[in-house]
């Protein structure tokens, strides 16, 4: 039953109206009209069914619970039909019930209604068909207020007895003294049988005794009482005495020893050459017979016996027959995905990085039982690929893998990652790549492609051989350049001609190349791990990540240091980023940004590479302590002095926006939108006061350098994130 349910709702998937809380209408959009379907252990009709409703609003209820009567937890469904064209086809609604479901079989939606008449049914292969027409009125239905009158009139030859010989013709009227004129007339063929629309007279050809129920509804909405006419069809003179012929068919699902999977579908047919069959029958094992109408599906496991006859017109019985099967329970479902593991090889360093590449070996067993399918991995959050050996990755830097797998099942295991960093050693040169781009996807400019950026052929990613930081000296010459690139990047199966052409309209959206244009703002500390380790600390002290993608200083590791962006150096630019104050107790955070520093390590002029940029560079200042040092947030230290009025000072805990903008030798700094210093470094200043140390400004200070950040000590504490920063 499971089965032809399923059967049924793929016929009619998609549902418009939205079902509401369990037992409840929408909040503050439920409407009066309340339409309310029951269904029970009858698999033939609903218990009840609302016939008319009246155009707008309404909410619909379908109930299928113990408390309707389903007493075996067999699920039905509530579907409006919106194929038939004799019918309404706006309301597209389809709700399955059932009585252990989360709502306890009890659903509602709310729909609108039009005028006319709504077909709904579930059609149950085997079993018959709930259906029914629901007819809507224009709200109101007018002044007519009176039901059809109908009529029946059978018809054909009869015999001395009353009886009809060979058929009957069931003709049905209906008229309509209200005034709105009838709307249509519907019959149903037995006690239990489904109510059909009338179109012509209903002829009735089998044996036995019958009757025809009828009604009708007018276009207000008024239903005529259920009325009937009873007769009875006995065969024409015949000299037929032969029974007819029947067999009998099984299909369904089978496993190797031949049984069938949880159900198996019994067909019968019968034929007749003389009066005609009029009726088939069957029975499940012991039990008795009953009608066929249609093939009989068989639950449960174990052996069954399908017994089954016919009777034709004249009379004549065939012999019983029977068909004998076995029904197996399906095997377990595997529910279980992959179990799987990764191992990383190669030569380390004392820091734990591997040394020119690193060999990765992703593994995966199944404890579902169906087998492992196939495994896939994901190299710095590029495209899941198919894994089929161990991936080498000989590039420099820090590097993430993503792994899963899936059974034969369909079971896919949650992605895992393992992250690690290579450097440079081995024998493996640093690929040649024009520009340094970490990012997931292939942003051009300030516009994401949402391609993948992915490492390509010769080790480079994709968005570093774009070069959109290079000067460009027009938009057509840039455009030019990066249709070249991702052409034979197509060309090598790296990219597909869809991704082709997004990158392209990255390119033309970006504006590179064109007079006056600006770049846009390129994060260099993200929060991520990968961010994170492009940099590197030097001195005393420490930055840690925290879980929320900031970082903040030690309060463990002591000592003055920086961590710095050795990535690449910058002339005049504006750096933005975030700072708070988290230093414990009564103490205020101590730090600052250091700019246009060189190279820090074996710097000719300095041993200590934490004192090459302050030496060399220029440190702005992160200090809102009323008390100790005069350089307060924003000054130049040693060179421009900014006061605690002037720096602006907010609560601790608070993140401060700040902003270094560098024009040549003119420096302007912003605290949370407001410049609360300007500095120009005039040829020939030193420290002030003046240090011994300082080499001061004949040309050692530069017009470029790197970016840093200070840690102060254990009990300076401050924290850093979103740290960007774009050319001028």
């Amino acid at each position: 039953m499971w089965a032809a349910l399923s059967a049924c709702l793929l016929v009619v998937l998609g549902l418009q109206a939205v079902p509401a809380a369990a037992g409840q209408p929408e909040a503050g959009g439920a409407a009066e009209q309340v339409l309310t379907w029951t269904a029970g252990n009858d698999i033939d009709t609903y218990l009840s069914a609302p016939g008319t409703a009246v155009a707008g609003p309404a909410t619909v209820v379908f109930e299928n619970s113990e408390a309707t009567g389903n007493t075996t937890g067999m699920p039905h469904t509530l579907t409006f039909v919106t194929s038939d064209p004799e019918y309404n086809s706006d309301v597209r609604l389809n709700i399955l019930a059932n009585p252990t479901d989360d709502r306890g079989g009890r659903h509602t939606a709310e729909v609108t209604l039009t005028p006319g008449r709504y077909l709904y049914h579930c059609t149950i292969p085997g079993h018959g068909r709930m259906r029914g027409v629901l007819v809507v009125t224009e709200g109101g239905g007018g002044d007519d207020t009176t039901a059809p009158e109908t009529a029946a009139e059978v018809q054909g030859t009869q015999n001395g007895d009353g009886a009809y010989v060979g058929s009957a013709s069931v003709a049905l009227t209906a008229t309509d003294e209200g005034g709105s004129g009838v709307d249509r007339i519907e019959y149903a063929l037995g006690a239990d049988g489904a109510w059909q629309p009338y179109t012509a007279p209903v002829v009735v050809d089998q044996v036995g005794e019958h009757t025809v129920r009828y009604r009708a509804f007018d276009n207000a909405g008024n239903a005529a009482a259920e009325k009937s006419v009873d007769f009875t069809v006995v065969a024409p003179p015949t000299d037929d005495t032969t029974p007819p012929e029947t067999s009998a068919t099984v299909s369904g699902e089978r496993n190797e020893e031949g049984h069938y999977i949880d159900m198996a579908t019994v067909t019968v047919t019968a034929s007749d050459t003389g009066s005609g069959v009029n009726t088939i029958e069957y029975a499940v094992g012991d039990g008795a017979w009953q009608t066929y109408s249609g093939p009989v599906m068989v639950h449960g496991a174990g052996t069954h016996t399908v017994r089954y006859r016919a009777t034709d017109k004249a009379g004549n019985t065939a012999a019983g027959k029977s068909v004998d099967f076995t029904v197996a329970a399906a095997p377990p479902q595997d529910t279980i995905p992959p179990v799987t593991g990764v191992t990383v090889d190669g030569s380390r360093n004392s820091d734990g990085a591997y040394i020119g590449s690193a060999k990765v070996t992703v593994s995966a067993t199944d404890e579902g039982g169906s087998g492992v399918a196939g495994i896939e991995y994901s190299l710095d959050g590029g495209p899941y690929l198919a894994y089929s050996a161990p991936v080498v990755v000989d590039r420099v830097g820090r590097h993430t893998v993503a792994y899963r797998a899936s059974d034969e099942a369909g079971n896919t295991s949650e992605p895992l990652t393992v992250s690690f960093t290579v450097v440079a050693g081995g024998g493996v040169p640093a690929p040649p790549c024009p520009e340094y781009d970490e990012r997931l996807t292939v942003i051009v400019g300030t516009v994401d492609s949402g391609v993948p950026n992915r490492v390509t052929n010769n080790r480079c990613r994709i968005g570093e051989l774009i070069e959109d930081e290079k000067e460009w000296t027009s938009q057509q010459l840039f455009l030019k350049h990066v249709r070249e690139v991702m052409a034979a990047l197509r060309d090598e199966g790296v990219v597909d001609g869809r991704e082709y052409r997004a990158v392209d309209r990255a390119a033309r959206g970006s504006g590179i190349g064109t007079p006056g244009r600006t770049e846009g703002y390129r994060t260099i500390l993200d929060g991520t791990p990968e961010s994170f380790a492009r940099w590197e600390q030097v001195g005393g002290g420490s930055f840690a990540l925290n879980p929320d993608g900031s970082i903040t200083s030690s309060t463990t590791t002591p000592g003055m240091g920086m961590l710095w962006f050795p990535q690449r150096k910058y002339g005049d630019f504006s750096l933005k980023l975030q700072w708070r104050d988290d230093a414990p107790g009564t103490g205020n955070a101590n730090s600052g940004v250091f700019v246009r520093f060189p190279q820090v390590h074996d710097h000719p002029e300095e041993s200590r590479p934490e004192w090459v940029a302050v030496k060399f560079g220029h440190e702005v200042q992160v200090l809102d302590r009323p008390d100790g040092d005069m350089y307060k947030t924003g000054s130049v230290y040693g060179f421009d002095r900014v006061g605690l009025a002037g720096a602006g000072v907010t609560e601790k805990g608070t993140w401060n926006d700040y902003e270094i903008r560098v024009t040549g030798q003119h420096y302007e700094i912003y605290r949370n939108g407001v410049l609360i210093n300007e500095f120009d470094n005039n040829r020939g200043q030193t420290f002030h006061p003046p240090r011994g140390d300082d080499p001061g400004t004949d040309g050692r200070r530069f017009a470029s350098g790197y970016i840093g950040i200070q840690v102060h000590g254990t009990t300076d504490v401050v924290s850093y994130r979103d740290v960007r920063i774009r050319e001028l």
